[in-house]
């Protein structure tokens, strides 16, 4: 029988018993990878392939550096989902916070997981993206542009994961969080941000925000900079983020 946590003391102990969950969960440790190697895999193919040729690409090289992410952020998501969905699926979220009363405390190592392997992936498959992308189809690489999209590709991977598992925790079932966020991160956002009269208002969703950031050239159709792009989407994780802890403690409550 699990037995409760308490002290501060045991912070790092939350930290452990969560990261031994990632590494011992197959599903949980094949999604980020799986998200590196689509990020920069299918960049470095695109690349090779039509580089040279497609000027959409070649005028933005952002556009070509981070086209493996369009496929890499679902998976991505995906491993911010089944961080906390499927201890909601299975119960166990009962038998974890059994064993961690202090919600915050469970939920804060979560977050706190999910952000630093967001960033790890986001920081690998960011740098083996532009490194596949400049091998293959040669462009602009200088510049404060470029400081900015690498990091903002770094960021926004992170805020991706931490996005998904808040709105995963809001909605307490793995099922509703896969149906919901992958689609709308994957498919529905990019096919909607195409369509003239609704791309002013989804311009402000998270993942079409935190993208623009991702960008070197300026777009006179967003009504945004780049770095607020970046901003926006910040503030939507830290609403999902919050959300999800207000769902949690009112697991058990009476």
């Amino acid at each position: 029988m699990s037995t409760p946590v308490a002290g501060s003391a045991h912070v790092l102990h939350v930290l452990r018993a969560e990261r031994i969950k990632l590494t011992t969960l197959r599903s949980l440790w094949i999604t980020p990878l799986l998200a590196l190697l689509l990020t920069a895999g299918v960049t470095t193919a695109i690349g090779a392939a039509i580089g040279g040729k497609d000027h959409s690409i070649t005028d933005d090289p952002s556009v070509g550096v981070f086209y493996g992410l369009n496929f890499g952020q679902a998976a991505l998501a995906c491993f911010g989902i089944l961080l906390i969905g499927q201890e909601f699926n299975t119960r166990m979220i009962n038998v974890s916070l059994t064993a961690v009363p202090r919600r915050n405390r469970l939920y804060g190592a979560k977050l706190a997981l999910g952000a630093l392997v967001g960033l790890a992936v986001g920081a690998v498959g960011t740098a083996g993206a532009f490194a596949g992308y400049a091998a293959t189809a040669p462009g602009v690489w200088d510049g404060p542009a470029l400081l900015r999209s690498a990091v903002a590709g770094v960021l926004y991977q992170a805020l991706l994961v931490v996005l998904c598992l808040g709105a995963t925790a809001l909605l307490g079932n793995l099922t509703a969080a896969m149906g919901l966020l992958v689609p709308t991160v994957f498919l529905l956002s990019p096919l909607l941000g195409g369509v003239p009269g609704i791309r002013r208002v989804v311009q402000f969703l998270p993942d079409r925000a935190g993208q623009y950031a991702l960008r070197y050239a300026d777009d006179p159709q967003v009504a945004y900079g780049h770095w607020t792009g970046l901003l926006i989407m910040a503030l939507w994780t830290a609403l999902a983020a919050y959300g999800g802890l207000r769902a949690l403690r009112r697991i058990g409550a009476k």
